[in-house]
């Protein structure tokens, strides 16, 4: 039975035994409790039929359990200094590929098809790096990547914010965002100790599932997210105001943006944080004509 990684006393041997030191630029923190990794597996809901795509695999902790369930996983991994190390800690594991790129760069539907073309599903399972943990997401939700579900772990106040609700504190224009293409839930919650080194913030596990269809029909989706970010810019504010401030002359175009609200059936003195997912979309819909079109 190979030893897991995901110890504090292996990692320990593992991180002396290639000299490797913490690049806090690349928000390296590496998970070294089995229990949490298993739990991963578990709410990825994997089998020896699904593709994983995982990014920053660190050391291979969570790479080896994923390698365990899945019949196929793909790494991407962007330190070289740690090729070596995966080279090393997943040599048991056949099934697994290591590739040393930053998974912003890849063309995600290429990868998809040149390595998971024999299998029934994908899914992205991965232990994010903070700093680039949303930038992330949209790139696999805006590229229509086919993927099923994507099983991360990240900042927990993040995860708050993606899973918030309209009239909430947390609710803004990332949760509409994602919550756009897939049902988010936080799956549990992570304590900084099964870390090392051990972050300054909680983290969380959140499960998102790819919806059926979106909750909304759209003229156009990058416009609507371009209208809901908008519609945050002062949190205070009403949505009229805000918009005024972001749209594209839009103190100007006041009259049209009110009567686009009325179109939309929504009330000029309403904040941001209480419009739902449909009506956002329906509010881009009816200004799309003299806002968004123009840009095309």
């Amino acid at each position: 039975m190979v030893k897991d990684i995901a110890t504090p006393a292996r990692t320990k041997e593992i991180l002396e035994k290639h000299g490797f030191s913490f690049k806090k630029s690349l928000g390296q923190n590496f998970l070294i409790d089995p229990n949490i990794l298993k739990n991963i597996i578990y709410h990825a809901g994997i089998d020896k039929r699904s593709g994983v795509i995982e990014i920053g695999p660190g050391i291979g902790a969570l790479t080896e359990h994923i390698a365990r369930a899945a019949g196929k996983v793909v790494a991407y991994e962007i330190d070289d200094r740690l090729l070596p190390v995966l080279e090393d800690t997943l040599s048991p594991y056949t099934n697994v590929k290591v590739i040393h790129q930053d998974i912003l760069d890849v063309d995600l539907n290429a990868a998809i098809e040149e390595h998971f073309s024999d299998v029934d599903e994908v899914t992205v399972v991965a232990n994010l790096p903070y700093y680039v943990t949303t930038p992330i997401i949209m790139k696999f939700l805006m590229g229509k990547v086919p993927i099923e579900r994507m099983v991360i772990m990240m900042q927990h106040e993040v995860a708050d914010r993606i899973t918030a609700v309209p009239g909430t504190k947390a609710y803004g224009s990332l949760s509409i965002a994602i919550q756009y293409y897939m049902d988010a839930e936080v799956a549990m919650v992570v304590p900084r100790t099964v870390f090392m080194p051990q972050p300054n913030v909680e983290s969380a596990v959140l499960r998102l599932s790819r919806k059926t269809e979106p909750p909304a029909s759209v003229i156009d989706e990058e416009f609507l997210f371009k209208v809901a970010r908008g519609s945050f810019v002062q949190r205070r504010k009403t949505i009229l105001n805000n918009l005024q401030t972001s749209l594209p002359q839009g103190k100007a175009k006041k009259d049209l943006i009110l009567e686009a609200l009325s179109k939309a059936s929504i009330d000029s003195v309403r904040r941001g944080e209480t419009l739902s997912i449909e009506e956002f979309a329906n509010l881009s819909n009816a200004l799309y004509e003299e806002f968004g079109a123009s840009e095309k």
